[in-house]
């Protein structure tokens, strides 16, 4: 029995101190790790910086625009009547004043025919009256001979017979010139590009369309929507780079003429129009064109790497550094340009940057900078 319980005691000592040891070990392993832990928070990462330094801001854009005519005419009949004759089709080159339809109106040419004869019969009797008051005038020299009165009734026939006469003549080449409108001419030189009437098709009507349509192509407009962002800058040499889908392998230079000065609610955009010599008709109104532009500010700007830039849902900032310690500093972009972008703010020149910022680099952070990269170097 005896041996029994010392036995027993023997077992339970030895758990006992088996109990401790591990005790030791964990408590060692948990310092350890506290230890560990505190490198880590003292640890001091060294990060990528830059100095930033002013810099000419400029952007290459291709924008998609639209050819137009120089001018272009919707040709109309001022008078109503039939087309006795068709001189011109589609693709026709006229010349300003070239007849390009003869239209029948009999109606007119008998209403210039009676006007002018009118204004012959005003003339005659103008003419009558004219002379019958010289002679009553001259027969009021000899005193008693005239009454005043007589002379003063003559006097104002004659006036209202001239003023007959000078109206019927008025009415006449009045009706004259409207006959004239029986030919259509073509306002300018250009190109007939649509025919909507044959030979013995009614004209002169209202909401009728057009006889014919006439464009100049000579010089074409070019119609580029630069968006808002852009239509501040200046644009290098006034000029744009042109090509277009029928001729792929040209290019084409396009000068600056004007511009709206309104930006378009919808598109955000303002439109630019330019002007390109088109002697060789190489180039077709109604097409479409991509047109490259170098947009350039007019001093230089503040330009970072993009990776700069940090992009959030509620805000862009960059990670400014000064004496080793970081701080979030809202900035708004301007132009983007591929790897650089432009940036507004309270940066200024001579300021220190993270060169790739990231959230995790939360303000008040101690840092050690390396200068990796000078802008404008």
């Amino acid at each position: 029995m005896t041996t029994i319980f010392k036995h027993k005691r023997s077992i339970v000592y030895t758990a006992i101190y088996l109990l401790f040891l591990l005790s030791i070990v964990a408590c060692s392993q948990n310092k350890t790790v506290k230890e560990s832990d505190t490198k880590i928070e003292n640890k001091i990462d060294s990060v990528s910086v830059f100095t930033i330094k002013n810099d000419t801001v400029k952007k290459m854009l291709i924008l998609p625009s639209e050819l137009i005519p120089n001018e272009n005419a919707e040709i109309r009949a001022k008078i109503q009547g039939y087309v006795r004759k068709m001189l011109v089709d589609i693709g026709t080159k006229v010349n300003k004043g070239q007849v390009l339809a003869l239209i029948e109106a009999p109606e007119i040419n008998t209403r210039i025919q009676e006007l002018k004869e009118k204004a012959n019969a005003s003339q005659a009797r103008y003419l009558s009256s004219r002379d019958y008051f010289v002679r009553i005038k001259t027969a009021s020299r000899t005193e008693g001979v005239i009454a005043a009165g007589e002379l003063q009734r003559v006097k104002n026939q004659m006036i209202a017979d001239s003023l007959e006469y000078k109206a019927n003549q008025s009415s006449a080449i009045s009706a004259k010139q409207i006959g004239k409108y029986l030919a259509i001419v073509a306002p300018y030189n250009g190109v007939i590009t649509k025919r909507n009437i044959v030979t013995g098709s009614f004209v002169g009507t209202l909401n009728e369309k057009p006889l014919f349509e006439l464009s100049d192509n000579s010089i074409l407009r070019l119609h580029v929507s630069v968006p808002e962002v852009y239509t501040s800058s200046v644009l290098l040499n006034g000029k744009a780079e042109l090509t277009t889908r029928a001729l792929p392998d040209k290019k084409f230079e396009a000068k600056l003429v004007r511009k709206t000065g309104r930006i378009d609610e919808q598109s955000r955009s303002e439109i630019w129009e330019f002007q390109i010599p088109n002697k060789n008709n190489e180039l077709k109104p109604g097409s479409y064109a991509d047109a490259k532009l170098m947009f350039m500010r007019q001093k230089e700007g503040m330009v970072v790497p993009a990776s700069a830039v940090v992009t959030t849902l509620e805000k862009k900032f960059v990670i400014k550094v000064s004496n080793g310690k970081t701080q979030w500093t809202d900035v708004r972009p301007g132009f983007n340009m591929g790897e650089k972008i432009e940036i507004f703010g309270d940066v200024k020149q001579g300021d220190t940057l993270v060169l790739k910022g990231t959230e995790e680099l939360k303000t008040d952070m101690e840092i050690i900078p390396i200068n990796y990269l000078l802008l404008n170097k």
